[in-house]
């Protein structure tokens, strides 16, 4: 990666400043709209303030595998945040934020050019955005260029708040569903045991789910008790 564009990335990382924070987490189990508004200084103009709102879907995160550990996929996004996305994945495995992928589509709704002080266009816009209640709006100052590495450090800082409650939901649903498939084996035995004629059935699907080695002792157990 070249320096310039290393400049031009943490530049705007460097530069960027979450005001008001979504009140809900990210969803670990479908996908979430955090609707933004980027306040950004005109570089070029005294006094006139660019704000950009629009839509970031931040789909589902995967569960933690060697092929999805710091996957950051993105859409719609220029090259400066494709190149922090980058620098995010070669240094996965030492962030935490990154202990499982994402994938974000950007959406802008509309922008426009404010004459007036940086800090009145931000008081608006919160104002503005205080009367919607939206649990999941956020509002950042950034920099104009390259302003979507800002919407990128958004969604690293939204990510790194959620990881935790995310990845605790994940593992209790993991949990959950081998407590059902334990249970579904247990009943299955039960049943074989109360009906003798089920025996073949239920070897042939311990066989068939790879699971005749572990439970092979509990099944030689069964046929003996049955031929009781």
């Amino acid at each position: 990666m070249s320096e310039d564009k290393q400049f031009d990335f943490w530049y705007a990382v460097n530069n960027t400043e979450l005001v008001v924070r979504p009140s809900a987490q990210l969803e670990t189990f479908g996908d979430t709209i955090v609707n933004y508004s980027l306040v950004c200084e005109q570089m070029d103009a005294v006094d006139k303030v660019c704000v950009r709102e629009g839509q970031l879907k931040a789909l589902k995160p995967t569960i933690i595998t060697p092929t999805t550990l710091g996957q950051v996929d993105l859409q719609n996004f220029g090259n400066e945040a494709q190149a922090y996305a980058e620098w995010l994945k070669e240094h996965a495995q030492n962030l935490r934020i990154l202990q499982y992928g994402f994938s974000i589509e950007k959406q802008e709704i509309k922008e426009s050019i404010i004459t007036d002080r940086m800090e009145n266009v931000v008081e608006r816009v919160k104002k503005e955005n205080a009367t919607k209640d939206d649990p999941l709006a956020a509002i950042l100052i950034g920099v104009d260029s390259p302003w979507e590495v800002c919407l990128l450090k958004l969604m690293v800082e939204l990510v790194q708040e959620s990881a935790q409650g995310n990845m605790q939901q994940m593992q209790k649903q993991v949990l959950n569903e081998k407590k059902q498939y334990l249970d579904r084996i247990d009943q299955a035995f039960a049943a074989a045991s109360r009906e003798p004629n089920r025996i073949n059935d239920l070897a042939s699907m311990l066989k068939r789910e790879g699971l005749w080695e572990t439970y092979e002792d509990r099944f030689f157990a069964l046929v003996r008790a049955s031929q009781k």
